[in-house]
């Protein structure tokens, strides 16, 4: 997994109770130095601390969403979660919403079946925020509960014990033109407390053990297919002008054999690096 480092670049202008605030770029950590998944769902980035603008720590709540970029992506969401901001109301239907790269797919080895969650960048518990497409990215169930809901639930009991704000903020992770994230930053801060309650920065992994997805569409298939694949020794087909490729017993790989757009790959991994995909049949 290749990270570039990451920028944000975000414009926040609201005004809520005389607060404003402008537009700010923050570099927050070279991701290049991030080490690969290695069976947990998160790494600590920047010594575990955020970095917020010192303008920003007040007590005046607020939530921001990125607009959905070109490719139709989520960008940086933002808040400062309160009391006030946190829903009253049951959670609605979130089903309509295909966030980039979304793929309705199930695997037995999953709890629950689904690879794939519409995860909340600014979870539910905290700002309320259902259909909301600008906070709704297509991640993995174990991203989801193992990864993101620890800290969604820390930050929710702890401004339910205190009554403090917590600035949050969610910056999911793209690699190039991707349309599934590699993975999302987390930050957040206690206001009142500067920080002694809730204070975190870091990385959790859009992955899911035992699965190998293609972060540029969303296409994923069980890593046991590419063991098996590189054990007998067997030629990757890869169409040039469709970017798609064939496996041993798939419909299309013995008529790719003789095609003038044939490109061979030695393994899965190799293919999908070189931007290809899988067929489907």
């Amino acid at each position: 997994m290749k990270f570039k480092k990451l920028l944000l670049v975000f414009a926040i202008a609201f005004s809520l109770f005389g607060c404003q605030s402008s537009s700010s770029e923050i570099e927050i950590v070279d991701l290049a130095d991030l080490p690969e998944f290695t069976g947990e769902p998160y790494v600590v980035v920047n010594n575990n601390v955020p970095d917020f603008e010192e303008s920003d720590k007040n007590t005046n709540s607020f939530e921001y969403y990125s607009d959905l970029d070109a490719l139709g992506r989520c960008g940086v969401a933002y808040a400062n979660v309160s009391k006030e901001l946190m829903p009253v109301e049951s959670r609605g239907s979130i089903g309509q919403v295909k966030p980039s790269g979304w793929q309705t797919v199930k695997y037995d080895q999953i709890s629950g079946k689904y690879l794939y969650n519409r995860c909340h960048l600014i979870g539910f518990l905290l700002t309320g925020e259902n259909a909301n497409e600008k906070n709704l990215i297509t991640g993995t169930r174990y991203m989801n509960t193992e990864g993101m809901l620890p800290f969604e639930n820390m930050v929710a009991d702890y401004i339910k014990e205190t009554a403090h704000h917590v600035l949050y903020r969610v910056t999911p992770v793209y690699d190039g033109d991707h349309l599934v994230a590699s993975g999302v930053l987390m930050e957040a801060e206690s206001i009142e407390d500067n920080g002694e309650g809730i204070q975190y920065c870091v990385y959790v992994y859009n992955v899911q053990p035992g699965i190998i997805i293609d972060y540029s569409n969303g296409d994923s298939y069980l890593s046991e297919d590419i063991i098996e694949t590189e054990v007998i020794g067997a030629e990757i087909r890869g169409n040039k002008n469709s970017k798609i490729y064939h496996c041993p017993g798939q419909a299309a790989y013995e008529s790719m054999k003789d095609s003038k757009n044939l490109i061979i790959f030695h393994t899965e991994e190799e293919a999908i690096e070189a931007g290809y995909r899988k067929a489907k049949q």
